[in-house]
């Protein structure tokens, strides 16, 4: 989403903003807007949804069907700096804009809940045919309002391989949000992390599309479950762009678009069921996204059969005129006459099937009763995409309940409780990668002396992108979690540089620090900003339209660690940050290193779980780190025909030892997908599969013992990948197609067992605009293993 422009500022007759609200939760705000439509079909929920459809679409006008298109906001009556209230805004929103409204603006509980309230009960009171609107607001993270729980970034959340704890999340993140009124979040995305110079790759679930297809699917369920609808996004392929530039085209043939792309996206709609999508902003092949009648229409609705609505990205139609010079320039505000522009962008995007456009400036859909009226517009094709709005509605509940606002007496013992936040934390732990540890300087003995160094360590919260204004002012930081662990006079903090700066003044402190302690743990990485302060410019190396050429951390920061690393004393590395980072001349040094994606409001708590062992790691990379910018892309399940090595390599002493894949590198990552150490060992043993010789429809399980032969227990995630030995087309090596995550205790073995379905071991077949998915016969062999580069046993099956 980019920055928001709304229109409060053209609505006048502003009134002072009432204070006092009666009845949160205490009504269903059911009333009738008419009584002669009291009894009409689809006011009753037991009239069955397709039929409560039909019967309110007759009923509409060609205004009203057109305003159930097109998304309001709640600052056109809310002045979201002073609190004041506009009736004439209120009126005029839901004249022209009835469908859903947007509220995620850095404003107060009762600012909220009062200004959802208001504009609920004008659309169901004051409108002539009473239809709710949705109530919409960000949450890939965490409800978007201040002092809500604010959970790990997906990145992160993706590395516990845990559905269990991402479902128990995304509930609670539902249960906030719906105590104050909001009916649907702007999340998951189902987008991949396969350019790492892209600034959103923190939003992803990683690189790979079973493990983001599953995230987003046990996100959905848990958001769903209590009648809170997410969006999907941004569909599809969003991920990929032209020089890792936000937004920028994408280049891939069908093949790869269904290959590697869509699946995320299958699980996502046809698995969990999600009540809308947004589509994207890039284009792909030439064709933008939200006007792709191939992605949109064809693959969305007659493959996928997807009933429910498609929404516009903020500003995502304008991007027609502004950026992809499709359609001449539109007018977007009120009062302003109809143009070719607005009505080339209605004509190009509404039939395509985007069927509801968000607003962020635009307003094209305004369009929709002129073109309808003069014959350019099939009304019919309005119809279709009112009724998927009416059926995400219907099917929320949305008629019954308008709104689930709570009381407010029960706010605080909602959001941001104590569950929450032992939430927040267990997950954050969970998340948390070791990537080195040969000298076992982790865990740290919590009777040793302590420096914490590092610009991260302390000063700020460093979340991802899409939190509230200021967050980044509340939290557990890196100092107070492993102050709180092992107390303060076990501690000293040296922040060694800013994070934005190539100033070393502060680097002798930082030394001083690090050699009067028995450990030094070093906090360092990438920096986001929430949005409020990420579009206006202020500095940082990820989010969005925060793109990099580079994945080497900036400024002091390696400097900082080399000098630390110059002390006699052990150090920890951590990596506190939105995307990999390219620092592998780490690995010839003795520290340990740590993994830790933008973190949870508990942060520092869950470092400090894990770096004095209180927590056994147990996160595994979502996304693989490459040794230098210039190795990308190195996704694990790179076709058959890719990646050759010959690797060459900088010796220590600088001596030059030449290679061909690459000259002085290597095209292999510097930590693979699905890698992460523990505090333990695991041994993997006895693979097999449930039967050899099946059918292409046919389901069977691998089973695996898995033995801790460490001295402490620990979780591990078995991964289960499956390679195609023969194929009509050039395939992935390898695909994931299966984990699970498994509690060993010491000296104890497990047996693990992981179904597989052999109908997702299928390749696309044929060219462009004739594929069709054939599982091929043949021999498959599954893989077993603790990462995609560390496969421990393996078995074969065969199609027949």
């Amino acid at each position: 989403m980019v920055a928001r422009k709304t229109f409060a500022a053209v609505l006048v007759a502003c009134v002072s903003f009432a204070t006092s609200q009666s009845g949160y939760g205490d009504s269903n705000g059911t009333s009738s807007s008419s009584s002669s439509l009291a009894n009409a079909p689809y006011r009753d929920p037991s009239v069955p949804i397709e039929d409560r459809i039909n019967d309110l679409i007759s009923r509409m006008t060609i205004r009203e069907k057109a305003s159930q298109l097109m998304q309001g906001d709640i600052s056109n009556w809310l002045n979201t700096t002073s609190g004041a209230f506009n009736f004439t805004g209120l009126s005029l929103n839901f004249e022209q804009k009835a469908g859903m409204f947007y509220v995620g603006y850095p404003i107060s509980w009762d600012w909220l809940a009062d200004g959802i309230k208001r504009g609920q009960d004008y659309a169901v009171n004051s409108t002539r045919l009473g239809i709710p609107a949705i109530v919409q607001t960000e949450g890939i993270h965490g409800f978007l309002i201040e002092n809500a729980t604010i959970f790990n970034s997906p990145i992160a959340y993706a590395c516990t391989w845990n559905r269990t704890q991402t479902r128990l999340m995304a509930e609670q993140i539902a249960r906030e949000a719906q105590a104050l009124g909001v009916s649907q979040l702007f999340a998951p995305l189902a987008d991949l992390a396969r350019e790492l110079r892209y600034g959103r790759v923190e939003e992803t679930f990683g690189e790979d599309g079973y493990l983001a297809g599953e995230t987003a699917a046990a996100y959905i369920r848990g958001l769903q479950s209590l009648n809170v609808s997410a969006m999907v996004k941004h569909y599809a392929a969003f991920g990929l762009p032209e020089q890792g530039l936000n937004t920028g085209p994408e280049h891939m043939g069908e093949r790869e678009l269904r290959t590697t792309w869509l699946p995320s996206y299958h699980k996502a709609i046809a698995d969990a069921g999600v009540w809308s999508i947004m589509s994207a902003y890039h284009s792909l092949d030439g064709i933008p996204a939200v006007s792709d009648e191939f992605t949109l229409t064809e693959i969305l609705r007659e493959e996928l059969e997807y009933d429910f609505f498609v929404t516009s990205d903020a500003g995502g139609t304008d991007r027609l005129a502004d950026n992809f010079y499709i359609c001449p320039k539109p007018l977007n505000t009120y009062n302003n006459p109809i143009t070719e522009g607005n009505e080339c962008i209605t004509l190009s995007t509404l039939p395509s099937g985007g069927d509801v456009e968000m607003g962020g400036g635009s307003f094209n859909y305004r369009a929709i009763p002129e073109l309808v009226a003069s014959g350019r517009l099939d009304e019919a094709i309005v119809d279709k995409a009112v009724s998927r709005v009416l059926r995400t509605k219907f099917t929320m509940g949305l008629f019954e309940r308008p709104y689930q606002i709570a009381p407010k007496r029960k706010w605080n013992r909602i959001i941001n409780n104590d569950y929450a936040r032992s939430l927040a934390r267990e997950i954050d732990r969970d998340s948390i990668v070791l990537l080195k540890n040969e000298q076992a300087a982790l865990p740290i003995p919590k009777g040793r002396k302590v420096a914490v160094i590092g610009p991260m360590a302390d000063g700020f919260m460093n979340y991802g992108d899409y939190v509230v204004y200021r967050s980044q002012y509340r939290g557990v930081t890196p100092l107070t979690g492993i102050q709180s662990a092992i107390g303060n006079g076990s501690v000293t903090y040296a922040q060694g540089c800013e994070r934005w700066s190539s100033d070393e003044s502060g680097f002798p402190e930082a030394v001083s620090a690090a050699e009067a302690a028995d450990v030094a743990i070093v906090v360092i990485g990438t920096w986001s900003r929430d949005q409020q302060e990420l579009w206006p410019g202020l500095n940082a190396t990820t989010g969005e339209h925060v793109d990099v050429d580079d994945l080497s951390l900036v400024g002091a920061m390696r400097p900082l660690i080399q000098a630390v690393l110059n002390t006699t004393t052990p150090t920890v590395i951590v990596f506190q940050s939105g995307k990999p980072i390219t620092e592998p001349w780490i690995s010839n040094t003795t520290a340990s290193l740590v993994q830790q994606f933008y973190p949870s409001e508990q942060g520092g708590n869950a470092l400090a779980d894990i770096l004095f062992g209180d927590v056994n790691p147990s996160g595994k990379l979502s996304v693989s780190f490459p040794h230098y910018v210039g190795d990308l892309p190195v996704y694990y399940d790179y076709l058959n025909s890719g990646r050759p090595v010959d690797l060459g390599a900088i010796g220590p002493n600088g001596q030059l030892y030449f290679g061909h894949q690459y000259v002085l590198g290597t095209p292999e990552p510097w930590f693979p997908f699905g890698y992460g150490l523990s505090y333990t060992t695991f041994e993997y043993s006895n693979v097999s599969l449930s039967a050899q010789n099946v059918s292409a429809s046919a389901t069977l399980a691998a089973t695996v013992s898995v033995t801790n032969s460490g001295t402490r227990a620990g979780a591990e995630v078995v991964q289960m990948y499956v390679k195609d030995m023969l194929a009509s087309v050039d395939v992935p090596n390898m695909q994931l197609k299966g984990f699970e995550k498994v509690m060993v205790d010491a000296g104890e073995t497990v047996e693990v067992s992981i179904p597989l379905n052999v109908s997702d071991c299928g390749v696309w077949q044929g060219r462009q605009g004739s594929m069709r998915y054939v599982v091929e016969p043949g021999e498959f062999v599954v893989y077993v293993g603790a990462s995609s580069a560390d496969l421990r046993g393996n078995a074969s099956f065969y199609v027949s």
